[in-house]
């Protein structure tokens, strides 16, 4: 009989590709991922992994055997979900991934309001950066996503579905006393001699940000790289540097100015699930809690 654990790690090892993500995604040794693959080996009486160097691969088994159990897997949370929702009451813990400028303006209220409404359901918030929450998805290490689907390097296909939430613009954030606030649009190409404030390299603001830069003529001189925005956007208070960021990082208290581009960008953002046929009330009322969120100035819809 299939172990569900061990098939996951499979399935992880499938979408991931080593041995080491695996357990680093799941907080285990290499040793532990290892040893439990095994394991499933022997039970399946069938090789799954083989040796490529210094690192291991599927096998054609193993490969087929991963798709098999991410429908297995998936076909469980639903039936279980099912049994769950027999009484229409959403019970359980959904794991929402979320994009880090989104956390506290829609996310955090949305899992307020569950909390109240529907008190067996717990949320479990994820930070999750639209370069990595698809694949997260995907893998299920998360049940519900926000992110843009503006990110072209993720294959978007029919296994997922997207309910649009609205656009989100991205500004230039400039010091206060930055000669650029008197303008009230500002041309990206005047930004050539500045001093850059990034996302991590690979990321998707990283790679926007460098993009409109070089469609600007230029190649941004980077001072400072941060995952955290709100790092950012003090490198930026302080004098040293410019960003650009979606209207939905920068709170009003924040000591910066914002300024819309001549040519404006905007990202579009969405929820994403698995697809599924069986109902699942828990996704769903997360869902929902979603889309009926109070006002939001920077999210337009």
């Amino acid at each position: 009989m299939l172990n569900p654990w061990r098939l996951r790690l499979l399935v992880l090892l499938d979408n991931l590709g080593t041995v080491r993500a695996v357990a680093q995604s799941l907080h285990l040794s290499p040793s532990t991922v290892s040893q439990q693959l095994a394991v499933l080996e022997t039970e399946t009486r069938t090789r799954l992994l083989e040796r490529s160097g210094r690192r291991v691969r599927l096998t054609r088994t193993g490969v087929l055997l991963a798709r098999r159990g991410r429908e297995i897997l998936d076909r469980m949370t639903e039936t279980e979900a099912e049994l769950r929702a027999l009484n229409d009451e959403p019970i359980g813990t959904v794991r929402l991934g979320v994009f880090q400028s989104a956390i506290h303006p829609l996310a955090v209220p949305a899992v307020s309001r569950l909390a109240d409404s529907h008190p067996q359901l717990h949320v479990e918030l994820v930070e999750s950066e639209p370069h990595e929450s698809g694949s997260a998805l995907r893998a299920g290490e998360v049940d519900v996503i926000v992110t843009t689907t503006d990110y072209v390097e993720f294959p978007w296909g029919g296994d997922l579905e997207i309910t649009p939430l609205g656009t989100d613009q991205v500004v230039l954030l400039l010091p206060p006393d930055h000669a650029l606030t008197r303008r009230e649009v500002v041309d990206l190409a005047e930004c050539e001699g500045e001093a850059w404030a990034c996302d991590r390299a690979g990321s998707y603001m990283a790679g926007l940000t460098l993009r409109l830069c070089r469609e600007s003529g230029f190649e941004p001189k980077v001072a400072c790289r941060f995952g955290n925005y709100l790092l950012l956007i003090e490198h930026v208070e302080a004098g040293r540097s410019v960003a650009l960021l979606p209207a939905l990082a920068v709170a009003p208290h924040h000591a910066v100015v914002t300024r819309e581009l001549t040519t404006p960008v905007h990202r579009n953002v969405a929820i994403v699930v698995r697809r599924g046929t069986a109902p699942r009330a828990a996704v769903d009322a997360v869902v929902e809690a979603l889309l009926d969120h109070p006002e939001i100035p920077a999210l337009k819809t």
